[in-house]
């Protein structure tokens, strides 16, 4: 290889990935066809709370194609209740959540009866002749009226609507602070109940082996790992008589990192009739019985002088668990709880998380989860804050944020920032934005008092990515560990394959891990493939969420090449006749020092090990390599996103004029990547701030139970993105990376939010709920009026 090769790292490849899927050549789980097949449907509560009184399958039997019909006392023997992983406290309370439900059911949507058929229409068709007797019970749906003496109660059994308390109080005491404080400020915002509505639905296929007792489980899953070892737990399938591959998967925004009941009750139906099934949800199923993202009702009070300074900041928070606490429920607000500081230095923090059941499709992971509720209180009551004070907002936020200087610098909640540069990222986003420009332009608008406002949004965000530190999830008493693994196989014939623990869904890891190993082996990008998402070909790993692939699995991978140069560095210096020490190594090319003529390829080197014909005595015959990593500290990647909407108060109607974001998620393994990420991200930030959110009317029916009733902006309905990034090393690990996945999710929704409120604030407007449709505006500027 010549010495000018091009660094594969920085990169803007186009994905590897791509041919396939562009070209339908996929294997999405609901594509898989096995001889014998048969097809699950799943009749669902139509009610949100009631007493079953009696479920006939018999009826259902008498279909035709009908193979076999359960109800949830049928599958009990034999499924146990569905995983919580994250019990945040010693006394929280913990309701057995069975995947079919035998005695109660408690929200819209609650499995109770299961039908098994030759084809999946011969299934939904007999799902109507199943005769269930129910009797209703009070639906409970208000948080706060959830905790009142005398509420009705998801749980009978356990007595209360109060899930957990979870408190965290850091630096000075702050009632301490509230009293000598100069200015307090306190809100109250809601965050909606949000639908994550992946483009592909979930899905899953199980094929026993019935002779040997094993199971291979296809699923349109995140977790592959987490979902063995959950599944051996609820079925009592022994943990290695179960595969399970995670094959092509289309997109999953933290829907997909969860252990479902419909994986159990096919594996269950599996190991009862003996052949393979399958079941596939429908869009108007998934919004039901696929995991909601958000519900909060956020309490948030700040204290800061007069000249800005911020002295503390308290947050009371109401977190709606749903019916059930799924595999991380308790904690995703947890995950927020050390981010609502932001960027900010300050002297005190309060924090007060209650968790309450309600009659309502449980809650879990959603793109971000927990963080940008605590950017979005942040980044909103710093704009009151400003607006209270008579200061530029952006002047507030570089009063108080941590100086470029100052890193590594450990904030008030207990995280150390490793780095970072708001200055850099900030300069710049005004710079694109134009932002005094457009300032000037708003006064003459609200001068002229025009019909249509001009309004300018600011957020200024970090969070913690790398969901990785094992003890510090001890700590907050996650089940599981945060380590992630990797191996690289060196060939005979000099390719290379990389096996992750990781396991994509649309992230680009076969592009980047093949970036990253080719830049350490100095082998060709081409040659290197990606093995992921199978149990059994990859059998180590702890998955996808969190932004954590790149900075935990790609830095393993990193990890793992170097180990593998090393090895080959042995193997080379006995083939040269030479020390190890006289070796250098550059673009897959070992040679000594002083004789460049010396050398050996990588690639040969993998040759020879193979035939083990001349190696040094008592050295094994491979030079593959497999590394754990599991990090010390979290990464914390930052930016600053800028808004400008017209909102029209005549009419409510919100336009976004423009919008620009310059992130730094430390160094960039492939720039297009990152860009997508990004783009995809504002999207469903600025989706939670204008359209999106589930409705429930007041007996809990889900009435945003359809794409015609629940808002999935298009394209057409976003402005075009101006995106930029700066570029701060991360500290923490090799490759100086910080993640990227959810960095536009994060930051969008308060930058919509402050604009809109920015733009309505000379009419006496101070909040619009979200989703700040253009009903909610035009209402906030009708009370504002009066």
């Amino acid at each position: 290889m010549s010495d000018t090769v091009e660094r594969e790292v920085g990169r803007a490849r186009p994905r590897k990935e791509d041919a396939r899927l562009v070209t339908g050549q996929t294997h999405w789980t609901d594509n898989i066809a096995v001889v014998g097949l048969l097809h699950l449907a799943i009749l669902r509560s139509p009610m949100a709370h009631a007493r079953i009184d009696r479920v006939d399958v018999s009826p259902a039997l008498e279909r035709p194609g009908v193979v076999a019909a359960f109800s949830g006392a049928d599958l009990a023997e034999g499924l146990g209740s569905l995983p919580c992983a994250w019990p945040v406290t010693e006394d929280i309370v913990l309701p057995d959540h069975p995947p079919v439900a035998t005695t109660e059911v408690r929200h819209a949507g609650d499995p109770v009866a299961v039908v098994v058929a030759r084809d999946r229409y011969a299934a939904a068709d007999a799902l109507e002749a199943i005769d269930v007797g129910y009797t209703p019970l009070p639906p409970v749906l208000d948080l706060e009226a959830a905790l009142a003496e005398g509420a009705a109660l998801v749980h009978s059994d356990k007595g209360t609507n109060r899930c957990y308390d979870w408190p965290l109080k850091a630096g000075e005491d702050f009632e301490a602070v509230r009293q000598r404080a100069e200015v307090t400020l306190k809100r109250r915002y809601h965050q909606q109940r949000l639908i994550p509505n992946a483009m592909e639905p979930r899905a899953v296929v199980v094929t026993p082996l019935t002779a040997s007792g094993e199971y291979t489980l296809y699923s349109s899953t995140q977790i592959p790992h987490i979902l063995r070892i959950m599944l051996a737990v609820v079925t009592g399938i022994p943990e290695h008589k179960l595969r399970v591959i995670a094959p092509d998967v289309g997109g999953g925004f933290g829907s997909k990192l969860q252990v479902y009941g419909e994986e159990a009750i096919a594996l269950a139906v599996a190991r009862r009739t003996g052949r393979p099934v399958k079941w596939t949800e429908s869009r108007s199923e998934g919004h039901l019985a696929t995991h909601h993202g958000r519900g909060m009702i956020q309490d948030i009070e700040i204290a800061a002088d007069r000249d800005g300074t911020l002295l503390g900041l308290k947050a009371d928070l109401l977190v709606d668990m749903g019916a059930y606490l799924m595999l991380v429920t308790p904690g995703i607000p947890i995950l927020g709880a050390f981010m609502y500081p932001g960027i900010y230095k300050m002297g005190s923090y309060e924090l007060n998380v209650t968790g309450v059941f309600t009659t309502r499709t449980p809650t879990d992971a959603y793109r971000g989860a927990g963080r940008p509720e605590a950017t979005y209180a942040i980044e909103r009551i710093m704009d009151e804050l400003a607006a209270e004070l008579g200061l530029d907002p952006v002047e507030l936020r570089r009063r108080n944020w941590i100086g470029h200087e100052e890193f590594p610098y450990t904030t008030v909640a207990g995280l150390t920032y490793d780095s970072g540069n708001y200055e850099a990222a900030t300069e710049k986003a005004l710079a694109l934005f134009d932002y005094d420009k457009l300032r000037a332009e708003q006064a003459d608008r609200n001068h002229r008092g025009d019909s249509v406002r001009l309004g300018i949004g600011v957020s200024t965000y970090t969070e913690m990515c790398g969901l990785a530190p094992s003890r510090v999830l001890r700590d907050l008493r996650y089940a599981a560990g945060g380590w992630e693994a990797a191996s690289i196989r060196m060939l005979p014939t000099g390719k290379v394959e990389v096996v992750t623990g990781t396991s994509p869904h649309g992230q680009g890891h076969v592009t980047c891990w093949s970036q990253i190993a080719a830049d350490v082996l100095g082998v060709p990008f081409e040659d290197v493939e990606v093995v992921h998402g199978d149990t059994r070909a990859a059998p180590q790993g702890m998955d996808t969420y969190g932004s954590r692939s790149l900075v935990v699995g790609g830095t393993a991978v990193h990890h793992a090449a170097v180990k593998v140069v090393e090895k080959a560095r042995k193997i080379a210096a006995h083939l040269l006749e030479a020390s190890e020490g006289d070796l250098e190594f550059t673009n897959g090319v070992f040679s000594v020092k002083g004789s460049p003529d010396a050398r050996r390829t990588i690639q040969e080197v993998a040759f020879e090990t193979f035939t083990s014909h001349d190696l040094p005595d008592g050295l094994v015959p491979t030079i593959n390599a497999e590394h754990l990593v599991d990090p010390d500290n979290f990464s914390y990647p930052h930016g600053t996103h800028l808004c400008a909407v017209e909102v029209d108060t005549e009419t409510g109607q919100t336009r976004i004029r423009s919008y620009v974001c310059v992130d730094d998620v430390g160094r960039v393994v492939n720039p297009m990547i990152v860009e997508g990420q990004v783009h995809g991200g504002l999207a469903q930030g600025i989706a939670q701030a204008l359209f999106e959110e589930a409705v429930y009317d007041d007996q809990g029916n889900l009435v945003s139970g359809t794409m015609a009733d629940y808002l999935v902006p298009s394209a057409a309905d976003l402005p075009e993105f101006t995106t930029d990034r700066t570029e701060t090393p991360a500290t923490s690990n090799p490759l100086g990376v910080k993640g990227v996945g959810e960095a536009g999710t994060i930051a969008s929704t308060p930058a919509v939010v402050n604009a809109i409120v920015d733009a309505l604030r000379p009419l006496g407007v101070r909040d619009v709920r979200m989703p700040c449709t253009p009903e909610r505006v035009w209402q906030a500027v009708r009370e504002a009026s009066r």
